[in-house]
């Protein structure tokens, strides 16, 4: 199947990708914040829990089965949001699931390229750059600055493949940030 062959693309529902400590986080709890629809980052969340519990499912550990549980977890996030009506903002999305395997020289298995061709996004997909000013690792983001820059790069790989237009964030504040997606929505 190719990547961008599926169900049409759901106008109102915004992804917010790119590489880890870029801001992406932080904007769509800022969107939120401002009445908008918004998700949380799924493998964050992911981390948090099998940390707390000596889980397997750690992309340090088995990473391959890391990106099952993103991409159930973001499937249930889509079901649970897409109906929403207005703008919804996802920090990140199930093509950031493809792109990680990648990133990591892992095989995408056909059921994950399935599920990025049938729950579509809105075509415009935001994408933050590397930021190494602001990149500061943590007890769930223990990548690197380079290893942040190369995850931007497979995003934009990804996305491109599976047939989003890529809308880049400036490098600025939060506020501005903001703006400028609600700009680019009018």
């Amino acid at each position: 199947m190719e990547l961008g062959a599926g169900a049409a693309d759901a106008g109102n529902l915004f992804v917010i990708t790119g590489g880890p400590g870029s801001g992406k986080s932080t904007l769509v709890g800022a969107l939120r914040d401002a009445g908008y629809c918004g998700s949380d980052e799924v493998g964050r969340q992911i981390i948090k829990d099998q940390m707390s519990i000596s889980g397997r499912a750690l992309p340090w550990i088995d990473p391959a089965l890391f990106a099952e549980m993103m991409l159930s977890w973001e499937l249930r996030t889509y079901g649970a949001l897409a109906a929403r009506p207005g703008p919804v903002f996802f920090d990140r999305g199930i093509p950031d699931v493809l792109g990680y395997l990648r990133l990591n020289d892992l095989p995408v298995p056909s059921h994950m390229e399935e599920a990025a061709a049938l729950f579509r996004y809105s075509r415009r997909v935001f994408i933050a750059p590397p930021w190494p000013e602001i990149f500061a690792p943590d007890s769930e983001r223990k990548q690197t600055v380079e290893e942040a820059e190369r995850t931007y790069h497979a995003m934009v790989s990804t996305y491109s493949d599976c047939d989003y237009e890529l809308v880049v964030l400036p490098r600025s504040s939060v506020e501005d940030r903001l703006r400028f997606i609600v700009g680019t929505l009018g």
